[in-house]
């Protein structure tokens, strides 16, 4: 679907939430605090709050609809239903509160009610609405119904591949495999959501109806070979010849789920996540195995920082499950954002041996390590995933790009360089790659020619990168050429203004064409941004002593040609 399209989607999906002052009277010290746990999404303190308020205000609009928020949030949809009757009961058309009715009356099998709701406009958003009724009619037996609100809903701009994907899925649900086919495969196929979940739905649609070399070609072409558990199962049973059960969709509330999960997976890059986790938490009450809205709403909660609970969400995943391996990957990283390094390190550590053969679960090992300066043991991780392997393939660049930098950082430069040439070999224009060879070429003072095109490479795929136009810079400024590096330095510290080896860097080349002033002020600016000196790469106590004597003295007293020198050679 157009990004165009998303984000008017989006626009139209925010509308609805409602605002209405706090009475006056209100405890100001628990509203505060309130209101303060809502903006950083800490949903648990901002539910015990808005609860805590209610006690004194039980008609207030814009708490109770704040405590729906905080509970939906939360996964609590069966605590938020108090209060969102109360808000319908008050005749308040609250979008959250809404979805919550609705998913109550989906989790009783109201389908009449729920129908004569979203007709009614007491819905959550046009797109939504549309889908529901249709998925509704399905429930209350009424297929044809069911197809024609599928069709209505295509009818409005944009919306098509939402509707043609819901309507593929009621009719294989209904056993329709031919017509369910029709969709996916004939004059409409362009136009149908493409996700990973709409490919697995005709892969199996093809395969129930007895074409499972059909349903290969497509499995191939659209993931290639590299495949996770879930799709390499698949895989052979298709090899096999095995008939692939439908089971993307079984039920109008599955089908209800879908269309909430849907409209998250198109909102998340448009719409803020603490908005998009509505939906999928929303998606998981109405069906508990829905791991994909599981994992999404992870997702959400790391991206607003809520670490804790989006290690929660991730730990909720069965060890069975084919996205297993992907759920703890992800607990690993939230653990990792939330401070806590080593308990993310035993997470990988563990899934190494339980999932043995995927080399990204390696790959994540060693990212984990690397982080933490454990650079001999992230090697090791990075081994054992490029082993996993018969043959090079493009997707292994990065861990020859990882490893590479582990052995520079350990002191094994040729095995370093080796690494990084290997990366570049498997994706010869990757900008990280080129940066970082380039830049460490130019450290060791070797190969500088070389160095430079790289790094010209790399910024012209990567503009906009502080750090890759500061490696421009420093490259001309190792070459002599001193007042073409002037330019992409000063462009570095536009990108980057307060870090302090690029702050350093510029006032080099500042003093190298004879700026000394400006070159005493970068560096006393390099200096300021140091935050923790035995950790930085600026080294504080080198730029003390050009900010005492200057770089010439400095280069003299490391046995370096001073600049003055090298501007008269």
């Amino acid at each position: 679907m157009p990004r165009k399209t998303l984000r008017l989607l989006a626009a139209t999906l925010l509308l609805g939430t409602t605002s209405v002052p706090i009475q006056a009277d209100t405890n100001a010290g628990a509203y505060l605090a309130a209101r303060s746990a809502t903006f950083s999404s800490d949903y648990a303190a901002a539910s015990q709050y808005y609860t805590q308020l209610l006690a004194r205000n039980p008609g207030d609009v814009f708490l109770l609809e704040n405590l729906v928020l905080a509970h939906l949030a939360l996964g609590n949809v069966t605590k938020a239903v108090p209060p969102a009757r109360v808000l319908d009961s008050n005749s308040v058309n609250s979008q959250i509160g809404n979805m919550v009715l609705i998913a109550d009356l989906i989790d009783q099998k109201d389908f009449p009610t729920l129908i004569k709701r979203l007709k009614g406009d007491q819905g959550i958003g046009p797109l939504a609405d549309g889908l529901l009724i249709a998925w509704a009619e399905y429930g209350a037996g009424q297929i044809s119904n069911a197809l024609a609100a599928f069709d209505k809903v295509g009818e409005e701009r944009g919306l098509a591949g939402f509707a043609l994907y819901h309507k593929a899925l009621a009719l294989a649900a209904v056993g329709d495999f031919e017509r369910a086919e029709d969709i996916f495969g004939g004059e409409t196929a362009a136009n149908v959501q493409l996700s990973r979940r709409a490919v697995m739905a005709h892969i199996e649609i093809l395969s129930q109806l007895e074409r499972n070399a059909d349903a290969l070609e497509v499995l191939d072409a659209l993931f290639g070979t590299n495949l996770d558990p879930e799709l390499r199962v698949m895989r052979q049973s298709l090899v096999n010849d095995e008939m692939l059960d439908f089971t993307q969709v079984k039920s109008a509330r599955d089908g209800m789920a879908e269309v909430l999960f849907s409209i998250a997976d198109a909102l998340q890059d448009d719409a803020s996540p603490d908005y998009t986790l509505l939906y999928t938490r929303t998606a998981q009450f109405l069906r508990e195995d829905h791991i994909d809205a599981l994992l999404l709403s992870a997702d959400l909660l790391e991206q607003v920082e809520q670490y804790d609970l989006a290690t929660e969400v991730y730990k909720s995943v069965p060890a069975g499950h084919f996205s297993f391996h992907a759920a703890e990957m992800g607990r690993a990283e939230a653990l990792r954002a939330g401070g806590k390094a080593e308990a993310a390190i035993e997470v990988l550590q563990q899934l190494t041996r339980t999932h043995s053969d995927l080399p990204i679960v390696h790959t994540s090992l060693g990212d984990a390590l690397r982080q933490q300066d454990r650079f001999d043991e992230a090697a090791k991780a990075y081994d054992e995933a490029l082993a996993l392997f018969d043959t090079p393939q493009e997707s292994q660049w990065f861990s020859f790009y990882a490893r590479g930098i582990c052995h520079e950082r350990m002191g094994n430069w040729s095995k370093a360089e080796a690494d990084f040439r290997q990366a570049l070999e498997l994706n010869p224009d990757q900008p990280q790659v080129l940066n970082y060879l380039g830049y460490s070429l130019v450290e060791k003072r070797i190969k500088l020619d070389e160095a430079l095109g790289m790094i010209e490479r790399a910024v012209a795929a990567r503009p906009d990168s502080g750090y890759i136009v500061d490696s421009l810079g420093w490259v001309l400024y190792r070459l002599g050429r001193f007042e073409d590096a002037v330019e992409h330095m000063e462009r570095a510290t536009e990108l980057l203004p307060v870090d302090p080896v690029v702050n350093d860097h510029l006032g080099d080349v500042y003093w190298a064409v004879g700026r000394e002033t400006e070159a005493q002020f970068q560096w006393a600016r390099a200096l300021s941004f140091i935050d923790d000196p035995e950790n930085s790469e600026a080294d504080p106590n080198r730029i003390r002593a050009k900010l005492d004597r200057g770089l010439d003295a400095v280069l003299a007293e490391e046995g370096a040609t001073p600049i003055q020198v090298a501007n008269e050679q």
